[in-house]
């Protein structure tokens, strides 16, 4: 029976029996619903739960119960949980659940009956007469794994179930797909468990002679021919270890041994037998690939017992298995560089592992070390270790890390075991690693594995650089976790090391000594990624080892200095986190005043650090106190819309954290209460913790709906909704299936009863409904989602009736959208629907139609409908029905939606679909062709993007009634495309592009579910024509967004094709990558623009899918044709207009090694590749020299790995090392080195300095050897031949190429070469009378540099080769003057001297210096190249020397106009100037040459000159520098011209934001009074110009730096005088629009400015002032405008100004339901960051505070009752609109087009805000009452407002307050 049919009997049986609870019948009842429950569940962790669920009812029941039930009864029961177990055999967890229960029932009930219905399940696996099915064996393997009494009945039927699997195995090797398929791997899985499982029955028939050897023998010949010819990787791996497996269950070592050493003589590959105890088969292996010898090493390592690993060779009684036998066969798959290196390490570390577990044997067996220091063993070993460690194969590094581990433990053992204390291997291991560039990765692994062996002292004696590269780790990315883990292994030797009597105070000021410093510069460092690793790795594990440690860093910190605030809140962070303790009393009084600061903090780094420690706590039922939620419900409201998306994130795991701990905190005082607990804590503390829980979890359930209306930004919203769902997964008893952690407590539901009983966690209401649905309409996808998703996991399962029918008519009304937006929209929307609403579409269905039935049915008779409306009339179709959203909608209601596609879908819908989605791709290809009436040619030739315009003008002119007019003729040369033509290409390609995901996907689904199916609902002629549609759009569409997408889709298909176990539909993937291939390699069928179109795209997405654990035959064929296609010839008479297939192959390649699909895979065809794309540069053929160079891009940045991402290193360092390229790569080093020396044999002709000779693979050969990492020793010293051609090359006419050479020297130079090098270059430098190649010159001089900057990385000391280079560098001092023609020469010169500096004498340094001086100011005659960059050179030598710095500013005024650009240039881009007597020369030169400079007629020298001199004036900090003597009459005039350039926007945006920042800081220095008024109500107006959001962003942040600048200045020197409030209330105003500007930098400059203004008014220093939150500064300013301006004219004006409009009564008549887009797009806001609704609601509180301060001055009255005489009228009027909408009981579609329009929300604020304060005005008298009377018109709010929030707008409480006839508290 069927497990459907067993419930059926069971509740049969139920209903007869007595209900009563005596007969358990409720808990059984209960029980067998669980068990449904888990069986009908798809999603695995469903079906585990339930399962746990029925288990615990199951042990409910009492035996007696159990055993009272009747014998069918107990019968029924056990045959369904064999049902249910055998339903679950791909899921081995929960399979073992279910035998759990069967354990029960035959331990407790009756165990024959389990053990006869078990027996009775596999007998019908044993005595079938059919081959074992796939589902057989998985059965089989279950009973054996899974099943205790399924073991037992193996046992009993091992030789007729072996006899079934030797039958079966021979059967499936036959056909390619079963033996490359799943049948395969689980039959040898059968087989490998056996052996495992059932030792004692295999033995016999193994290791003794018997009758029933041959089916054993069957199994194991069919398990060697799968070694040799499976192309499946994994199943052979299995086969070796199954075969192992079998030798294993010898109880005899020596014949165990002798079939181990036969069976690894029968992995080679010559032919042979193969004998195992009395069985013997053939060995004959087909593959050449190794993998057969991997898989038998691995299966010996991991099954064979120690002693048959050393039991010797039959040839000599000296060898054993393990030393003589496996390990050469390891080291040899080691060095191979075959695919399978992963494999092969992964072998060798076990090798090593059971080389330790041998070893004691291994000692008594040789009677020596295993491991001597000069021992062949230990040698290779460490060779393959170290030359791999920087391997590109993914997971090889990692291995080879471990194998280090474990052959220093094994040497370690070894030296202990033979008294060896020298221990030299170690400290030649340490010399070596020590000497390995910092950026090695490995370098950190191995000396972590080498510390606990030579200890912590030894290490950092020797390694006296530690700290500085530790710090260098941290700032590098892929460098940070090994740096960290080194840094841990330290401090714990460390401590380890320390004297155990010591006081754990004591041992932290130990640690203190040492690594203080580092950790502190670290945490404070402004380099992001530094900080963040060290407080994420170092400040943890240092808190762990040394837990005083937080007190030395917590005294060495203070939060006013930058970067130490972020530290403060790290360190706390992080001793809460270790210790558990509570942080508050660190620090006393002072510990929350800190963190208020670090809370209110512009930085989001600092915020999230005090969020942390204000969240964190290891202890879930830590309480938070009162002051903790207080805090917190300041800090989330004012971060809501913050931009950083890791904040977002990082707050909602905060928040989530802090809500865990509310809730546990709370539920255990309710479990007290319940449990009546008698505690210590009184039952008015308990019910105070309760009610502060309930509350904080209530007013942040509440909080994110006010942020959710339309017209909020994106960053608010989203944040909103990441709140909510904290809120939901935390506090509701919602179980999530997709999560591992973090599912609420089933107890949950006592503390929601709680909340629920004082009113309170209603978090599922319809007007919180309407919100979310609100935002199913959003711009943006990830709100739409995040919506969706909550409104599908968390509230009721089905849409009222009015809510759904609404849904359904605006998502079939979006769906026809032209805008993609909005379609998707519209798709999700029907998702939504359809999951949530129980109704039936309103469109006719049959009766007994499925839901999702119907809704398939409507959408496929609606794209019929788009399809036909397309055909007729395109552009109609374009603008109204335009096919993409339905696709989507499709996709997401077929594929998303429904659990079973069988249950949704027929043959004949599929059938329909099919024919649709052939049709509509042919049309819209068709229509890109132009050529609607035919096919689409059969050639694959996809028109040009010319072709492709002009076939959518003909349409859009045919279908607009005939030819072009004459406005479209004269209108023909215009670039932009027409709203018609946007609109036909964008439902093409967006068409065809979500044709391919649709089809794609809908292949996938079907083709996996068709497993639980008797019959599929895609044939092989329907799989065949979706390849068609697949291979039309790749191959016929040019459109990148449609290749794209529908190479995902593609993709898809490609996987579900190949993994079927069907041959038929697996070729067919195949024959279209064969077809691909051949429309590469003919002439004329492809293109060499956009990178040969689709077709690389449809190769890849083929190979792409190819299984990664087989050998890939389909990646082979296809590079090596691709290959042979572009090593073709050109033919003699090609024509470069034409398309060239050996173009299209290079590009195919490209797409090959570009994409990630392939991953590693390509590598073995590198070296191939890279000699191919570098031979194809030498081409005639431009398109492909283009190609060529593309792929070999790729291809070096696919070989090279991961980047080095250090500063130092720049950005073109990789990581890997030139020994470790050439290693992995090694016949790429003959072919790079004979280029390299070719190219330099072209330079020695003579003829070479005659004739620009080109080599064109030069370059990128260069470019590639320079990537690599510098700094590795070459051991072998292979490389050493490439420094002769790299030292010929700097010759090169050609100057980037000496360049690259001088990168390249230093790649491929080993560390003790540099001074050898270094030195044989300075020889070479000639005199001033000998002639030389100013080439070979330049080129030498690049090289020197390069060696230097390498060699003198760190802080060398002065040696003797060192000494000799500098002298020879100083007595070439010719070179840097005027006696050396060449400027580039001189360049060069300078630059070594330059990194010579340090170690120069004084008498150098000022000769060379005096020369320059006086060679700059020289004037020049003619123009010589290189001159600027001498210059520039020249100036940052001479200026590195502040004395001669000062003299080169002294003469500004009389130095050329190229020499003053190079000056200020130099300014810029050094801090060398900082010096308080440098920087006061540079002002004054800089400001008494500012006129000249203004008036010049370069626009470019202006404004670096204008940013030059703001840098030096603004750049001491905070406070201005004073104003220079005699400096104001210029000052003056200077600020006059940059004002007036200013007012006539003359310049550009970058100079006129440079003037303004300038002018500002010369505002200050004007000191007369009446010129200073006027000009500074000119800046004023500027400011308010310029802050507008159209203006250019630069702009806009000039703006927010003018008032940093003069801001605060101003208003503090004008302090007592009248024009002060007016002026402050102005710059305030313009703070207030920029702090909501669309720019952050813009905000947070504006932010800067509020900070200062607050400090100052405190009477703070403003060096130390804090930056605060944006936010907060908004409320700040508008707290200084109302107590410093509140009775200044205009200051009313100032605050309505920021209110937005509130016009309701022409938004409701511009909105309507219908409402449709007709065209593309919209007009984006300038500011999409402004929220006109929050700054309502920012301001309201002001607004109400002015109308109190109304009786304090009679101008404020008038003005005040001047505003609510004017706009009493429109308020009221207003007022009535909104009662007047009065929404139904039922939502309606005009009431949903409301809700979801932002204009509306706006004017509701605006209204609410201007109403309530017209209403604050009447009740406190501020205006007569004439017109209306105030309890009136709070009547009226009130109903209003009650009538929006019941429908669907929510109003944040503190409105609702006001509203209320309680008044606000401000």
């Amino acid at each position: 029976m069927s497990f459907e049919n067993l419930i059926k009997s069971l509740q049969d049986c139920f209903i007869t029996e007595d209900s009563t609870p005596e007969n358990g019948c409720q808990t059984l009842q209960l029980f067998v619903d669980k068990l449904s429950e888990s069986s009908r569940s798809s999603v695995k962790r469903s079906k585990e739960r339930s399962l746990d669920e029925a288990a615990q009812l199951l042990r409910q029941i009492p035996e007696a119960q159990l055993r009272g039930l009747e014998e069918e009864h107990l019968l029924l029961l056990v045959r369904l949980l064999l049902s249910l177990q055998l339903e679950m055999v791909s899921i081995s967890t929960a399979c073992r659940k279910v035998d759990q229960m069967l354990q029960h029932l035959a331990a407790k009930v009756d165990h024959k009956l389990v053990y006869k219905e078990t027996l009775h399940s596999f007998h019908a696996i044993v005595h079938s007469d059919q081959v074992l099915s796939l589902e057989d064996l998985q059965r089989a393997c279950m009973y054996l794994e899974d099943s205790v009494v399924g073991r037992e009945v193996w046992r009993e039927s091992f030789v007729p179930m072996l006899q079934r699997v030797s039958e079966s195995l021979p059967a499936v090797l036959q056909e390619e797909s079963r033996r490359d398929g799943p049948i395969c791997y689980v039959s040898v899985k059968v087989c490998l468990q056996a052996f495992q499982l059932l030792p004692n029955e295999v033995a016999p028939l193994v290791w003794e002679e018997n009758h029933s050897k041959e089916a054993v023998q069957r199994i194991l010949q069919a398990l060697i021919d799968i070694l040799g010819q499976c192309c499946n990787r994994d199943t052979r791996l299995l086969a070796g270890t199954a075969v192992a497996m079998l030798i294993n269950t010898a109880s005899e070592s020596t014949a165990a041994g002798a079939a181990a050493w036969n069976l690894l003589q029968a992995s080679h590959p010559q032919p042979c037998q193969l004998t195992v105890g009395v069985l013997q088969v053939t060995c004959d292996h087909v593959g050449k690939d190794r993998v057969d010898r991997l898989a038998v090493s691995r299966g010996l390592l991991t099954c064979c017992r120690p002693h048959v690993l050393l039991s010797p060779s039959h040839d000599t009684t000296q060898a054993c298995l393990l030393l003589d036998g496996l390990f050469p066969l390891v080291y040899a798959l080691c060095e191979e560089k075959q695919d399978c290196h992963y494999f092969a390490f992964e072998v060798l570390t076990m090798w090593l592992k059971r080389a330790k577990e041998c070893v004691t044997d291994l000692w008594r067996m040789t009677g020596s070390r295993l491991l001597p220091d000069d021992s062949r063993l230990l040698q290779r070993l460490t060779h393959i270790i170290w030359t791999n460690a920087e391997s590109p194969v993914k997971g090889v590094p990692e291995f080879a890390s471990s194998a280090f581990t474990l052959l220093l433990n094994l040497y370690a053992l070894d030296s202990e075991q033979f008294c060896d204390t020298s221990k030299a291997f170690y400290f030649t291991l340490l010399e070596r690693l020590l000497k390995l560039p910092w950026e090695a990765k490995a370098k950190y692994h191995r000396l972590c594995a080498l510390l606990p062996h030579v200890g912590a002292e030894l290490v950092l004696d020797q390694y006296t650089e530690v700290s500085r590269h530790l710090l260098k780790c941290l700032s590098t990315n892929h460098l940070s976790p090994c740096g960290s883990e080194f840094y841990k292994c330290l401090i714990q030797q460390q401590r380890r090391e320390l004297p155990a009597s010591l006081a754990e105070v004591d041992l932290a000021g130990r640690w203190a000594d040492s690594w203080q410093p580092l950790l502190l510069e670290a945490l404070t460092s402004e380099v992001t990624l530094l900080q963040t690793n060290a407080s994420t790795h170092l400040l943890p594990c240092t808190l762990q080892v040394f837990p005083s440690a937080v007190h030395h860093l917590l005294a060495s910190l203070e939060p006013h200095e930058p970067g130490h605030l972020r530290a403060w809140a790290c360190v706390l962070s992080s001793y809460r986190a270790i210790s558990g303790c509570s942080p508050w009393a660190l620090q006393g009084s002072s510990t929350f005043k800190t963190l208020q600061l670090a809370l209110g903090s512009a930085d989001d780094k600092v915020r999230l650090a005090a969020l942390n420690l204000l969240c964190c706590s290891p202890k879930t039922r830590d309480v938070p106190s009162a002051e903790e939620i207080t805090i917190l419900k300041e800090f989330v409201p004012q971060n809501m819309n913050c931009e950083s998306s890791p904040f977002r994130q990082h707050l909602q795991a905060a928040v989530r954290r802090f809500l865990v701990r509310v809730r546990d905190g709370s539920l255990a005082h309710v479990r007290g209460v319940k449990g009546k607990k008698k505690e210590d804590v009184s039952h008015e503390s308990r019910k105070d913790v309760l009610e502060q829980g309930i509350g904080f979890v209530e007013w942040l359930g509440e909080l994110p709906y006010s942020s959710l209306s339309p017209g909020h930004s994106y960053q608010r919203k989203k944040t909103a909704l990441l709140l909510l769902s904290a809120v939901l997964e935390t506090c509701t008893d919602t179980w999530s299936p997709d999560k591992k952690k973090g599912q609420p407590p089933a107890n949950v539901g006592l503390l929601i009863d709680c909340a629920r009983q004082r009113g309170q966690w209603d978090f599922f209401c319809r007007t919180k409904q309407l919100l979310l649905i609100s935002c199913l309409e959003d711009s943006t996808n990830e709100i739409r989602e995040l919506s969706a998703g909550l409104l599908l996991r968390f509230f009721p399962p089905t849409f009222p009736a009015d809510i759904a029918e609404v849904l359904e008519t605006r998502s079939m009304q979006l769906l026809r959208s032209p805008r993609v937006q909005e379609a998707q929209m519209g798709a999700l929307m029907m998702k939504t629907l359809l999951q949530k609403s129980g109704h039936r579409c309103s469109l006719s269905c049959a009766a007994n139609a499925g839901r999702n039935l119907c809704v398939v049915r409507v959408l496929l008779s609606e794209l019929e409908e788009h399809h036909l409306t397309a055909k007729a009339d395109m552009m109609l179709s374009a603008r109204t029905k335009p096919i993409h959203g339905v696709l989507s909608a499709l996709q997401r209601c077929l594929l998303e939606a429904a659990d079973d596609i069988y249950a949704t879908l027929d043959r004949s819908l599929m059938t329909k679909l099919l024919d649709l989605l052939e049709n509509i791709s042919l049309l819209l290809l068709a229509v890109l062709h132009g050529d609607r009436e035919a096919r689409v040619s059969e050639t694959y030739a996809p028109p040009s993007f010319c072709d492709m315009g002009n076939a959518i003008s003909s349409l859009i002119s045919q279908q607009s009634g005939g030819g072009p007019t004459d406005e479209e003729e004269e209108e023909e040369e215009c670039v932009l495309l027409s709203e018609e033509h946007s609109l036909v290409l964008t439902c093409c390609w967006v068409s065809l592009k979500e044709t391919g995901i649709f089809l794609g996907s809908l292949v996938e689904k079907v083709l996996k579910e068709s497993k639980k199916h008797s019959e599929c609902l895609l044939t092989k002629r329907d799989l065949v024509r979706a390849s068609d549609i697949f291979k039309d759009i790749l191959l016929k569409c040019r459109h990148w967004g449609a290749v794209e997408g529908c190479g995902l889709g593609f993709t898809k298909f490609c996987t579900s094709l190949l993994n079927s176990s069907d041959p038929d539909l697996k070729d067919i993937p195949a024959q279209m990558l064969r077809d691909g291939l051949q429309v590469v390699q003919c002439a004329g069928s492809t293109s060499v623009t956009r990178r040969a179109a689709g077709l690389p795209m449809l190769i890849l997405c083929v190979l792409s899918s190819e299984e990664v654990s087989k050998a890939r035959p389909l990646l082979a064929l296809s590079v090596q044709t691709l290959l042979d296609t572009a090593r073709r010839p050109l033919d003699e008479n090609w024509d470069q207009t034409l398309d060239l297939p050996q173009v299209c192959a290079v590009h195919t390649l490209q797409a090959l090694v570009h994409g990630s699909g392939l991953g590693s895979a390509v590598l073995q065809f590198a070296p191939a590749v890279a000699v191919l794309s570098l031979t194809l540069l030498r081409s005639p053929c431009w398109a492909m020299r283009n190609a060529a160079l593309q792929l070999y891009s790729s291809l070096c940045s696919r070989m090279l790995g991961q980047r080095s991402g250090s500063v130092e290193a720049g950005p073109t360092q990789h990581s890997m090392s030139p020994a470790a390229f050439f290693f992995h790569y090694p016949t790429l080093q003959a072919f790079l080195l004979g280029e390299l020396r070719g190219a330099a044999q072209q330079l020695q002709r003579p003829t070479a300095g005659a004739k620009l000779h080109l080599q064109p693979s030069l370059y990128p050969i260069l470019t590639l050897l320079a990537q690599l990492q510098p700094g590795v020793q070459d051991s072998s010293e292979t490389l050493l031949d490439f420094l002769p051609p790299l030292l010929q090359l700097s010759a090169s006419p050609i100057y980037s190429v000496r360049v690259m050479v001088s990168k390249a020297l230093v790649a491929m130079t080993p560390p003790s070469g540099y001074f050898d090098l270094l030195l044989k270059l300075t020889s070479q430098l000639p005199g001033p009378q000998e002639s030389c190649s100013h080439n070979r010159l330049h080129g030498q001089l690049l090289q020197m540099k390069a060696l230097l900057d390498r060699a003198l990385c760190s802080d060398s000391v002065l040696s003797d080769d060192l000494r000799e280079v500098v002298n020879r560098i100083h007595s070439s001092m010719w070179l840097g003057t005027t006696a050396q023609c060449c400027p580039l020469v001189r360049a060069a010169y300078l630059s070594v001297a330059g990194s010579l500096r340090r170690y120069s004498c004084e008498t150098f340094l000022s000769q060379l210096s005096d020369r320059l001086m006086h060679d700059l100011h020289t004037p020049q005659q003619g123009l010589q190249v290189g001159l600027s960059s001498f210059h520039q050179r020249a100036l940052h030598f001479l200026c590195a020397d502040p004395k001669w710095a000062c003299q080169t500013w002294e003469s500004f005024s009389a130095a050329s106009p190229e020499l003053r650009l190079s000056l200020v240039a130099w300014l810029l881009d050094s801090q060398d100037w900082q010096q308080i007597d440098l920087k006061e020369v540079i002002q004054r030169v800089l400001q008494s040459n500012l006129k000249e400079a203004l008036l010049g007629d370069s626009v470019d020298y202006r404004t670096t000159y204008l940013a030059a001199l703001v840098s030096v004036m603004a750049g001491g900090g905070s406070a201005l520098p004073q104003p220079l003597p005699d400096s104001e009459p210029c000052s003056s005039e200077c600020l006059h011209l940059l004002l007036q350039d200013l007012e006539i926007q003359k310049g550009g945006p970058e100079y006129l934001s440079q003037a303004l920042h300038a002018a500002s800081l010369l505002l200050f220095h004007v000191s007369d009074f009446s010129l200073k008024t006027s000009v500074l109500q000119r800046w004023c107006s500027i400011l308010e110009c310029q802050r507008a959001p159209e203006a250019p962003e630069v702009l806009r942040i000039a703006c927010s730096e003018a008032l940093c600048a003069a801001g605060l200045p101003l208003i503090n020197n004008l302090r007592d005088h009248s024009s002060l409030p007016a002026i402050m209330m102005r710059l305030i105003n313009t703070g207030l629009y920029l702090l909501q500007d669309q720019s952050q930098e813009v905000r947070q400059k504006a932010a800067r400015f509020a900070s200062l203004l607050h400090h100052s008014r405190r009477g703070n220093d403003q060096r130390s002032v804090c930056i605060m939150q944006i936010n907060q500064a908004l409320l700040l300013l508008l707290d200084l405008l109302l107590q410093e301006c509140w009775d200044t004219p205009g200051a009313l004006e100032v605050l309505l100004s920021h209110l937005p409009q509130a016009d309701l009564r022409s938004v409701l008549r511009e909105a309507s339901p219908a409402r449709g887009s007709c065209s593309l797009y919209e007009q984006d806001e300038a500011n999409v960051f402004a929220e006109p609704s929050v700054m309502s609601a920012h301001l309201l509180p002001y607004l109400l505070q002015m109308a109190e301060k109304s009786s304090q001055s009679s101008a404020l009255a008038q003005t005040l009752t001047a505003w609510a005489e004017k706009n009493t009228a429109q308020v009221l009027d207003n007022l009535t609109d909104c009662e007047q909408l009065q929404p139904a009981e039922t939502l309606t579609p005009s009431w949903l087009a409301l809700l979801v329009d932002p204009r509306f929300h706006f004017a509701l604020w605006g209204l609410f805000a201007r109403a309530v304060f017209l209403l604050h005005l009447l009740k406190t008298s501020a205006c007569p009452q004439r017109h209306c009377d105030p309890l009136s018109v709070q009547m009226r709010l009130q109903t209003v407002c009650t009538l929006l929030t019941q429908n669907g707008v929510h109003f944040t409480p503190a409105l609702t307050a006001t509203v209320s006839v309680e008044e606000p508290r401000l």
